[in-house]
């Protein structure tokens, strides 16, 4: 292996032991989903038809921003065109697409998530539902393109649901709030109607988060 690539090892286990925690906690199942991270000019990204649950850091490939393979013994997942176009469409660092629950049972009866709490902010607002299309086609990798632009989530009809991040565990931290934000929508719907935050109390929220520090760590001196 080249010096280039030995320097992905810690990426390797990062994108790995990334895909282990989304099949625990219960956002993938089997080999759906996919995980990968970006340094520079390659991508590390999980195999294709491996089980998350199960996932190594040999079951991680390396790959450049065209899809040729720089290094690993496994194709990259079949959705690899998504997560090269996310790469050549921002700045993001990672990618995780997952089989949530909650967002695939919205994506059937929602063209979008509302903007139904203030922490959907941090995602970018309302989630759009982006088309049903096959999975690993360009179809839905354009699509899906689409509905992540200027958000950090999108949700795939009749799918799953995609999030990226400046890094792994930002881009899961992100997913994971679709999900919870997905479920809390479901629940309300249930009993009528839900309520979305108005323009302007999103607004409030914002300008909020900007006068209090909202989400900073501070310390207490002695």
């Amino acid at each position: 292996m080249s010096l280039r690539n030995a320097d992905f090892t810690m990426q390797r286990a990062a994108v790995a032991a990334a895909a282990r925690r989304l099949a625990a906690d219960g956002l993938v199942i089997g080999t759906a989903g996919n995980v990968s991270c970006r340094q520079g000019d390659l991508v590390a990204v999980t195999a294709t038809g491996l089980a998350l649950a199960d996932a190594a850091p040999e079951h991680v490939t390396l790959i450049d921003l065209n899809g040729t393979i720089v290094d690993g013994d496994w194709q990259p997942t079949s959705e690899v065109e998504l997560h090269l176009g996310v790469y050549h469409d921002s700045d993001a660092a990672a990618v995780v697409h997952t089989h949530s629950p909650n967002a695939i049972a919205l994506s059937l009866v929602r063209d979008e998530l509302p903007c139904i709490h203030y922490q959907q902010l941090l995602l970018g607002g309302a989630i759009r539902v982006a088309p049903f299309a096959a999975f690993g086609t360009t179809e839905l990798a354009s699509s899906v393109r689409e509905a992540l632009r200027d958000k950090s989530a999108a949700i795939m009809a009749n799918h799953g649901a995609v999030a990226v991040g400046p890094t792994l565990d930002a881009a899961i931290a992100n997913v994971h709030l679709v999900e919870w934000a997905s479920g809390i929508y479901l629940t309300a719907a249930a009993a009528g109607s839900p309520r979305a935050l108005e323009p302007e109390q999103q607004q409030s929220v914002l300008a909020a988060t900007l006068r209090r520090g909202y989400g900073s760590t501070v310390t207490l001196s002695e």
